[in-house]
C-alpha cells in the first residue's frame, strides 16, 4: 500500500486541479450504493479531455441512472505520472479517488491515434493487465468506444470490446449488463460473450484477423456461433436532448466555453473525412432548441461566449435564423462558429453575426465571433 495520499502528490505538481474533482456539475455518488460503477477514461491530459463533448453527454446519461455511479479519469501529465510511480499510488478516478482497477467498466474514448500509447499507459498506472487475455475475474471489462474504435485492429489486443457509432444508447444497455452480471456473479468469460449480443459491439476475444500475403488486414472470422460476420455501427435516430449542465472546469481547458451541437452528420459525402463517413445521416436540432439550451447553459454554467457545434456549422439548413435568434436574445452572449465551409459561409450568415458583434461590442465587451474562431483554430492546430 502507497504510504502517501493523493493530496500529498498535488502538492508536488503543477496545475493540481487537473486531479482533484468537485468541479461545479460534477456528480459524486455513494460508492457502496451504487450497483454499477463505470470510469470514463479520456487518454489525454485533463486540460484536452474536458473539452471533449462526447465524454460530457455519456457523464450526464450515465450519472441520470440512480444506481449506476459514472466517474472520470484522465492521463497524468509527465510529473504526476512520475510522482505516481515513484510512490506507488495507483491511477484514480476524479469523483471519488477509487483506484481504476475497482470499477466494474472501463470506457476509454479514441478520438485520434496518437493517444494510443497513452491507453496502455493508463492501464499499466491503474494496475490493469496490459493484455486482455491476462485479465481476470476482478480485473474491469475494458472497452473502447469514439471514432478511433471504428479502425479497431492496432489495439484488439489490449481492448476487450469495441463499441462502433454513436453511444448515448449503448452506455445505457452497457450498465443494465453490468447490473445483470454483478446479480448473477457472471465469470468473465459468459460476460464477454453477453456482449456479442449487443449491436455494434466488436469483441476481439471471438474472432480471428486474417491477413493477405503483403501483411495487409484482409477480414475477420468468428470463432463462435454467436459472433455476428457483420458488426454494424449504432445509430441513434434523433438525438438526445442537448447537453445543459457539463461540468465547468476549476482551470481554463482548450475549450473554456459553453457549447450546443446543433447537428450531428454531415451531407457533404467528402471521401476523405472520417467523421463525414461515420457519423452520418445528417440530423438537425431546431433554432428554438437550441436557444433554449443557451438559456439553460447560460444558467448553468456562468459562460458568456457559446460555441454552435456541427461538422460544418454553416451547413444547418436554419444557420441564419438560429444565430439571428440567439444574438436578438442574449445581446451579450459571443457565438462562435468554430467549423464552416468557406462555401457555405454566405452574406446572411455574416450579417447575422455582425449584428451579434455590434450589439456585444456596445456593451462593451470584446471577443465575439472573430476571437472565439482564431481560438477554435488554435485549438485544432
Amino acid at each position: 500500500m502507497p504510504t502517501v495520499t493523493i493530496d500529498d502528490l498535488l502538492r508536488r505538481v503543477s496545475k493540481p486541479s487537473r486531479y482533484t474533482g468537485g468541479e461545479w456539475n460534477s456528480v459524486t455518488k455513494d460508492w457502496d450504493a451504487a450497483a454499477v460503477r463505470i470510469a470514463l477514461a479520456y487518454p489525454d491530459a485533463y486540460d484536452i479531455g474536458m473539452s471533449n463533448m462526447g465524454l460530457g453527454i455519456l457523464y450526464d446519461i450515465l450519472n441520470r441512472i440512480e444506481d449506476v455511479a459514472c466517474e472520470r479519469v484522465f492521463a497524468p501529465w509527465d510529473d504526476m505520472e512520475a510522482e505516481m510511480r515513484r510512490e506507488g499510488v495507483p491511477l484514480w478516478s476524479l469523483e471519488t479517488r477509487h483506484p481504476l482497477r475497482e470499477f466494474d467498466i472501463v470506457g476509454f474514448t479514441f478520438q485520434y491515434e496518437m493517444t494510443y500509447t497513452n491507453v496502455l499507459n493508463m492501464l499499466d498506472l491503474a494496475g490493469i493487465p496490459v493484455l486482455a487475455r491476462e485479465r481476470g475475474e476482478d480485473d474491469p471489462i475494458v472497452i473502447a468506444g469514439g471514432s478511433g474504435a471504428f479502425n479497431p485492429e492496432p489495439m484488439a489486443l489490449f481492448i476487450d470490446a469495441f463499441v462502433l457509432g454513436e453511444g448515448e444508447d449503448a452506455v445505457v444497455e452497457l450498465a443494465d449488463l453490468v447490473r445483470e452480471w454483478k446479480r448473477e456473479r457472471t465469470p468473465r468469460e459468459q460476460r464477454l460473450r453477453d456482449l456479442l449480443r449487443m449491436p455494434g459491439v466488436y469483441v476481439p476475444r471471438f474472432y480471428e484477423a486474417r491477413y493477405d500475403d503483403a501483411g495487409h488486414f484482409a477480414g475477420l472470422e468468428p470463432l463462435v456461433p454467436e459472433a455476428p460476420a457483420v458488426i454494424r455501427r449504432r445509430i441513434v435516430e434523433q438525438l438526445p436532448p442537448p447537453l445543459v449542465q457539463p461540468i465547468v472546469p476549476f482551470l481554463q481547458t482548450i475549450h473554456d466555453r459553453a457549447a450546443v451541437e446543433i447537428q450531428r452528420g454531415c451531407t457533404q459525402g467528402c471521401r476523405f473525412c472520417q467523421a463525414g463517413m461515420i457519423y452520418r445521416p445528417t440530423r438537425e436540432r431546431s433554432p428554438a432548441e437550441v436557444v433554449q439550451a443557451a438559456a439553460d447553459l447560460m444558467a448553468n454554467t456562468g459562460y458568456d461566449e457559446l460555441s454552435l457545434l456541427s461538422l460544418s456549422t454553416t451547413d444547418h439548413s436554419e444557420i441564419v435564423p438560429m444565430v439571428q435568434a440567439l444574438t436578438e436574445r442574449f445581446p451579450n452572449l459571443k457565438v462562435s462558429l468554430p467549423s464552416t465551409r468557406v462555401d457555405t459561409f454566405s452574406v446572411d450568415v455574416a450579417n447575422a453575426i455582425a449584428k451579434g458583434e455590434e450589439a456585444h461590442a456596445d456593451a462593451g465587451a470584446g471577443g465575439g465571433f472573430a476571437a472565439a474562431a482564431e481560438r477554435d483554430q488554435q485549438a485544432r492546430e
